[in-house]
């Protein structure tokens, strides 16, 4: 159990049987009587956001979260199978579950789970992959129009901004947190 005094941002705690996280967090002493805990909460598997106010005798349950270790093997249709590296278990999430994480899973690709319970809620991914250009268009040679950048799309379908020297057939480093060009990857 946590109490209000352990409240910070990034905290999991639990309410109503949902996990919820802190994305919020502010601590305020009145002149007289209890402390006040002003937090900005997200439901972690709805993605609902509210804010509400404790008190300091305030008690939370500890989110019963479990990240596990698994691998990508393959999606049909709108269900992307994984499975666990321990035991073998295989389970799908759906694509409304893993939001924008498609756009940079791969084949074989180890990923952490995170379980609230036994249901999965989210998925991180490794924070840089490397993917393969599948298409690039010549860069306009003399373009003044300031930007010294070029549309290509990756082998999992997902188009980004790259500098024009970036061809068809590279690989190239991509930061799966912004969604953005990293590095070309030498091989």
């Amino acid at each position: 159990m946590y109490s209000a005094s352990d409240l910070r941002k990034g905290l999991k705690i639990q309410i109503d049987g949902e996990p919820y996280i802190l994305t919020e967090f502010e601590f305020s002493k009145p002149g007289k009587g209890q402390a006040l805990y002003r937090c900005k909460l997200r439901n972690m598997i709805s993605g609902n956001q509210f804010t509400n106010t404790y008190r300091s005798n305030d008690k939370f349950e500890k989110a019963d979260l479990e990240e596990r270790k698994m691998q990508f093997l393959y999606n049909q249709d709108d269900e992307f199978h994984f499975m666990d590296t321990e035991n073998y278990e295989q389970l799908f999430l759906t694509r409304e579950q893993l939001g924008d994480n498609i756009n940079f899973l791969m084949d074989n690709m180890e990923v952490q789970v995170l379980f609230f319970g036994t249901r999965p809620i989210d998925v991180s991914l490794p924070i840089f992959v490397d993917l393969a250009v599948t298409q690039a268009d010549p860069w306009a040679r003399g373009d003044t129009s300031g930007t010294d950048t070029k549309p290509v799309t990756v082998e999992t379908g997902y188009q980004l901004q790259v500098p024009p020297f970036v061809e068809e057939g590279d690989k190239i480093q991509i930061d799966t947190r912004t969604g953005q060009y990293v590095t070309r990857v030498k091989e």
